[in-house]
């Protein structure tokens, strides 16, 4: 699976991704649940690069002493808000605004679709931001209004 960058607004952010056929609706349900779990454990804050302490110790965890005080201390990083997957074609596309949560977020998307694709559905390219000139995005009532809202 192919990763690409384009314009990246984490708050108005569309995920673009190309499938090798047509997907099936099993492989429908496959995808939209890796995006839903991600996004629920980003609305509950679990991507805070702030507060990795288990990461941090390394590989021995045994008897790790857990810092709850420096955990309650860590700035919130919450993601916001999720749109309705939006199929066409071999193309699928979701939009997020991840609201304060960290880019670690999208290093484990990108991980968790990498096993995907390898073992359930085939996807060439993820595309991480932008749009794409032959699916334009105002035509989708995923997002919500107010992000076409240019006062």
């Amino acid at each position: 699976m192919q990763v690409e960058f384009r314009e990246f607004n984490p708050f108005d952010l569309w995920l673009w991704l190309e499938f090798s056929t047509v997907p099936s609706d099993l492989e429908k349900r496959y995808v939209e649940e890796v995006f839903n779990s991600w996004f629920y454990l980003g609305k509950l804050g679990g991507f805070n690069a702030e507060n990795i302490q288990v990461q941090e110790t390394g590989l021995d965890l045994s008897y790790m002493n857990y810092d709850q005080h420096a955990a309650d201390s860590s700035l919130m990083a919450l993601m916001h808000n999720m749109g309705e997957f939006e199929y066409e074609g071999t193309w699928a596309r979701c939009w997020f605004d991840l609201g304060t949560s960290d880019a670690l977020a999208l290093d484990v998307l990108i991980n968790a679709l990498q096993q995907l694709s390898q073992e359930y559905v085939s996807i060439e390219r993820l595309i991480i931001g932008g749009e794409n000139e032959d699916w334009p995005v105002e035509d989708s009532e995923s997002r919500p209004s107010f992000t076409y809202d240019e006062n």
